[in-house]
């Protein structure tokens, strides 16, 4: 019997679905969420490099931030009162990161710890973003539209066995980037979707798995901001893990 190899061709790294104004990150005045180390320092750092006239570095302990030429910020997406204050701080910015996220490997189904990892996954990388797109939408409006950016994963589209809940959070977060995207099209912000593999930081340190540098998918982000793209695949992972959508079985369903 013939056996038949599905080899998918890879998308477009940049997809653009509607006509935006890309972003201009010279001179641009922006919020890194998550930004005293791992993607977020390197984001920081990419957008100092490529000439934002000024960057705000979120983070819970705002001592912990030590880039030079950035303005530490106290910020906890999930702490209301540090997004009220950061956004009336933060009147003149134009692009927001929403670079913050956790991680958790409880099963779902445990009975111990699997519900309020959940929760507690939820509560950072879906309604965090969620929370920092209310604050900072009018304040992108006031500026002209700008743009947000949402750092999801390639784990959006897959759940693998350790990453059950994250996944869960991560699979949202796409839904909220889609629905965020629709309703700011009006006030001409452009909305970007970052997918991504495992990145080399602090957070997957225990991940035995190929993993990309913060500073590769940092300058791979305001690269797909300038062309005006709505969504970048940012490394192998997530082009590789998007065509499988088209594979039967779908790789989505996890059939072995």
């Amino acid at each position: 019997m013939m056996t038949i190899i599905y080899r998918p061709t890879p998308p477009a790294p940049f997809v653009t679905l509607h006509k935006v104004s890309p972003m201009n990150i010279q001179g641009s005045i922006a919020l890194v969420t998550g930004a005293n180390r791992g993607l977020g320092l390197a984001y920081a750092k990419a957008l100092l490099d490529a000439g934002a006239r000024k960057v705000y570095a979120g983070a819970r302990d705002p001592s912990t931030v030590t880039l030079p030429g950035v303005i530490p910020v106290k910020l906890d997406v999930t702490n209301p009162q540090d997004i009220a204050a950061a956004a009336a701080l933060c009147t003149d910015v134009n692009l927001v990161i929403n670079n913050a996220g956790i991680t958790g490997a409880s099963p779902l189904l445990d009975a111990t710890e699997g519900d309020s990892t959940l929760r507690r996954l939820l509560e950072t990388n879906l309604h965090g973003i969620h929370a920092m797109a209310v604050a900072f939408a009018p304040v992108l409006k006031a500026n002209g539209g700008g743009a947000l950016v949402n750092m999801l994963s390639a784990l959006s589209w897959v759940s693998l066995d350790t990453t059950s809940a994250y996944s869960v959070s991560k699979a949202a977060a796409w839904a909220l980037t889609n629905s965020l995207r629709n309703e700011l099209r009006a006030q001409g912000t452009q909305v970007l979707a970052v997918h991504a593999g495992y990145i080399d930081t602090d957070m997957v340190s225990h991940v035995d798995a190929p993993k990309s540098s913060p500073a590769d998918i940092a300058s791979r982000t305001l690269e797909a901001l300038a062309s005006g793209a709505q969504e970048v695949l940012a490394d192998e992972t997530s082009r590789q893990v998007k065509a499988g959508f088209a594979a039967t079985p779908s790789l989505y369903l996890g059939v072995a």
